[in-house]
């Protein structure tokens, strides 16, 4: 697996609270986008990926649903121990995260998810949404109560309906596909999916030239229109 990774404060934050973790031996990745008090985004999306770094290698032996279990149970101990520094510190009071991973194992990949941090999947020269936003307008948008580019626009878009360490308690989405070769994951936070459309993704990915020149293209393309918010966004190429 091919990498490619960016992450920036943007154009308006004083500081970046995104986090990526890429650990390639083993075949997890994952970009999380923190948010709560001073600082303290920046606190929750560093603990998750490192309670889900110490994890990883529990995993490892791990196979169909087991494997889907074992990822759900590293999601649940990160949002305790988020949660737990949430309740006892009073400079991450009302801190969270989201959490998107991809794991992939032998010819399968896992997606586990919780936010409006997103995956996607780039196969046979079309884009594919892996997960879905848990928001306050991702949820109007299901019901069919208002359009995507109505959601766009919304003024309540950045209001989260499920983040890690909020609560006590968390629900994970987790599903897995099976690789087909030249599969492309991207992995990102909010700050690159607002501005940056699926179909303009898709046509990006479409223009001919390398990996690495399309990427670069999306990161300067974020910039030129604002980046109102710290992006981050991951790469994942098989081959």
């Amino acid at each position: 697996m091919r990498v490619l990774s960016f992450s920036e404060k943007g154009c308006i934050r004083k500081n970046n609270e995104d986090s990526f973790l890429v650990l390639p031996a083993q075949g997890l990745y994952a970009v999380a986008d923190g948010m709560g008090g001073h600082r303290a985004g920046e606190v929750a999306s560093s603990i998750a990926l490192q309670e889900l770094e110490k994890l990883v290698p529990r995993l490892d032996e791990l196979e169909g649903r087991i494997l889907e279990r074992g990822l759900t149970e590293a999601f649940m101990q990160a949002n305790r121990v988020v949660n737990q520094s949430s309740a006892t510190e009073p400079e991450n009071a009302g801190m969270g995260t989201t959490l998107t991973v991809l794991l992939v194992c032998r010819r399968t990949a896992v997606i586990a998810h919780v936010g409006d941090s997103r995956a996607y999947l780039w196969r046979d020269e079309a884009l594919t949404s892996l997960t879905v936003d848990h928001s306050l307008v991702g949820e109007l948008v299901r019901l069919g109560q208002i359009t995507p580019e109505e959601a766009e626009k919304h003024p309540q878009r950045h209001v989260l309906m499920r983040a890690l360490g909020t609560e006590q308690k968390i629900e994970v989405d987790c599903k897995s596909i099976s690789l087909q070769t030249g599969d492309v994951f991207l992995l990102c936070t909010d700050g690159f999916s607002n501005v940056i459309s699926d179909r303009e993704l898709a046509k990006e990915f479409l223009e001919p030239g390398s990996w690495e020149g399309r990427f670069e293209k999306l990161r300067k393309l974020t910039l030129e229109r604002g980046a109102p918010d710290n992006f981050t966004a991951l790469c994942c190429i098989l081959e």
